[in-house]
């Protein structure tokens, strides 16, 4: 048997597995060591006990000296987002340079310090009752390789302002990109506060560093980014886990939706960075009565339509097929296809596209791998469903209670109501695009890890403290 290090271990093999990108049709190259310094540590040993030495005097900062710190990164961020981005960019192969300097330029929807200035208090003859928002210490972060430094800031930003340190372990497909980043923040942050190490990492993240972290006595609280697998691994570190997993997003286009404004919104969301989201649009289930008015504003806000012929060799090149069995096969994604341009998955499809195309799209059943699966590319899948109840069943059976996020549009409000409540998901998006509920041109907030596998939701600085609660007794006070 298996003790629980031994375990996690295991699982944790598994998920380098699973994750690790093949780029250009090869599998990613070993990252070359990284420089030590500026935060960036040889072992996971160092990089955990810098970040706690770190971590108190973070704790004892004012908000506004927090705050401060925070200033440091988003401008960095918006002074670095060309740079950073193309670094990404050519360390991952995947998404597109330009959604990927917007994604740094966003780092202002994420919340800071202002969350954190909420007092809450009661007071009369019995005493006073203050409840404070206190940091966990030293936090272990998983970053996924679809959006290494973006995550990487937004959670440093909910941490900072919170008053914890954290130690980072990114992707190895984008671990020198967020290691530079990192160099870049520590730097600056230290200029200004005279704090060091507020965030660090392993130069060169490994196994055996991801294990070393999870099981650190001096990290208090884990958060990953990921899949199933990576959330798994973290949960069987018996310490308290924040995990955001996957999302397969449906879409239900109703009779009475605006159809021209929701092609535009539906190919703003899915394209953005080639569908890498987690909340970008995944699959559309149209009513059928407007499925083909609908496919016609599709066409006119620059979307491509693929035939079934061509769907069909997309798909043969876009997935494997494993057999399990009684004539089934289970679809496994065929990473090469993840994040690439619209021109890469239209020459699989023998298509030929105008260089302008964001995204393909194409009439499939529902039970395609395409709809079923989180792929993750510039291609959208669209099934024809009888009425609005019939979408929106399909739907769920889409989402597989990821719990994640759903869209909708639809001007009749009972439709939407039926549709937010089945769903039950993290995020429910009506009539705008998917990156509407991040605060991007829409009224949400911003981060890169929504904790659905553990219910916390759209991370805040809060998701990131203890409650702490101080109870004065009467007689100590003066109660007018």
């Amino acid at each position: 048997m298996l003790n629980r290090e031994q375990m996690v271990s295991e699982i944790a093999r598994e998920v380098v597995a699973r994750l690790q990108l093949r780029l250009d049709g090869k599998s990613a190259p070993p990252v070359a060591p990284t420089a030590t310094g500026d935060g960036v540590f040889a072992t996971a040993d160092e990089a955990v006990k810098a970040a706690a030495e770190a971590q108190p005097k973070v704790a004892a900062m004012s908000l506004q000296d927090r705050g401060r710190m925070i200033a440091v990164i988003r401008r960095i961020c918006d002074e670095q987002a060309g740079e950073l981005g193309r670094m990404e960019l050519e360390e991952t192969k995947i998404g597109r340079l330009d959604h990927k300097i917007a994604k740094l330029h966003a780092m202002k929807f994420v919340v800071g310090v202002e969350q954190m200035e909420r007092i809450q208090a009661r007071a009369d003859a019995s005493g006073l009752c203050v409840v404070e928002r206190a940091p966990w210490g030293v936090i272990g972060m998983v970053l996924p390789a679809t959006h290494s430094v973006p995550t990487m800031v937004s959670n440093a930003i909910n941490i900072l302002a919170a008053g914890n340190a954290a130690v980072f372990s990114p992707h190895p497909a984008a671990a020198r990109v967020a290691a530079y980043a990192l160099k870049l923040f520590n730097r600056e942050i230290e200029r200004t506060s005279g704090v060091s190490n507020v965030i660090t990492m392993v130069a060169k993240p490994t196994l055996e560093s991801v294990a070393q972290i999870f099981h650190h006595p001096d990290v208090a609280l884990i958060c990953v980014t990921g899949g199933p697998a990576v959330v798994k691994a973290a949960m069987q570190s018996g310490k308290r886990v924040i995990a955001g997993g996957p999302g397969n997003p449906p879409v239900v286009v109703d009779e009475t939706a605006d159809l021209d404004k929701a092609a535009r919104d539906i190919i703003a969301g899915a394209a953005f960075d080639n569908n890498l989201l987690c909340i970008g649009e995944k699959e559309v289930f149209v009513v059928a009565s407007v499925a083909d008015r609908f496919k016609r504003a599709m066409l006119a806000a620059g979307a491509v339509e693929l035939d079934s012929q061509a769907i069909d060799r997309l798909t043969k090149a876009a997935f494997t097929f494993e057999d399990e069995g009684k004539g089934c096969a289970r679809a496994h994604v065929n990473k090469d296809f993840v994040g690439r341009d619209p021109s890469v998955l239209a020459q699989a499809a023998g298509a030929r596209i105008p260089d302008s195309t964001q995204l393909l799209f194409g009439e499939t059943a529902e039970n395609h791998p395409f709809v079923q699966e989180e792929q993750m590319m510039p291609f959208l899948p669209l099934v024809r469903v009888p009425d609005v109840d019939a979408a929106i069943a399909a739907s769920l059976r889409a989402e597989h209670g990821y719990r994640h996020t759903a869209v909708m549009h639809s001007r009749n409000l009972d439709n939407v109501t039926k549709m937010a409540r089945a769903m039950n998901t993290t995020i429910f998006v009506n009539n705008a695009p998917s990156t509407g509920s991040l605060g991007v041109d829409g009224p949400g907030y911003f981060s890169h890890t929504i904790a659905t596998p553990t219910g916390e939701g759209v991370t805040t600085p809060l998701t990131f403290t203890r409650e702490r609660q101080i109870a004065i007794g009467g007689g100590a006070l003066r109660i007018v």
